[in-house]
């Protein structure tokens, strides 16, 4: 939020349900999650489950912040134990269980023109709210939650869960499955 506003007065607004308040703090501060999370090298997809949970944590405890000027600090350390949980879990026995999603198609760093062709097609299938919605989370910059909300129009709460719904909407499109399990796209049975 660029008018200034000393984050004390943010925190205690926001914890009295001041909702200008809380998409002030969360304009501030996404920058601040979503650079955390790119330290740990993790995905868009993490990243925004990251930053769901780390909001999540802070809206329940916000009115307990006992130094309130010391969000950032506190935003700060939740990220980045979640981060690591989030590290650990992939390295975890359910790392092998783990469904890719649309940027982890391609086993190499760069996806091939059959895999481009592939995204473009599936993407031009989904509906037009995915394809906003994946647009403004897939870009070179990250847009704030705060901005999408009032964007598209969707609460602050649901964008994590719609996107998780689109996503799954472009895994199961033809073209995608497809890349994802080409076995059982040719008839030949799945190995596992």
């Amino acid at each position: 939020m660029s008018d200034g506003t000393p984050v004390t007065a943010l925190v205690s607004r926001a914890a009295h349900g001041d909702q200008g308040a809380w998409d002030a703090l969360v304009e501030r501060y996404a920058p601040l999650i979503w650079s955390i999370c790119r330290r740990y090298q993790l995905d868009a997809a993490e990243a925004g489950d990251i930053g769901q949970t780390v909001w999540l944590q802070l809206m329940t405890h916000l009115a307990e912040l006992r130094e309130p000027a010391t969000v950032a600090g506190w935003l700060a350390a939740t990220t980045r134990r979640e981060c690591a949980r989030t590290r650990r879990a992939a390295r975890g026995p359910q790392a092998a269980l783990h469904m890719p999603d649309a940027e982890s198609i391609a086993d190499a760093q760069t996806p091939t023109a059959e895999q481009h062709a592939a995204l473009r097609e599936a993407f031009t299938r989904l509906p037009r709210c995915c394809q906003q919605l994946l647009a403004l989370l897939t870009g070179d910059l990250p847009v704030p939650y705060a901005q999408i909300s009032a964007q598209l129009g969707i609460p602050l709460g649901s964008i994590g869960p719609r996107r998780d719904c689109c996503l799954g909407k472009l895994r199961r499109d033809p073209a995608i499955a497809a890349l994802l399990n080409p076995a059982a796209y040719a008839g030949v049975p799945d190995p596992g």
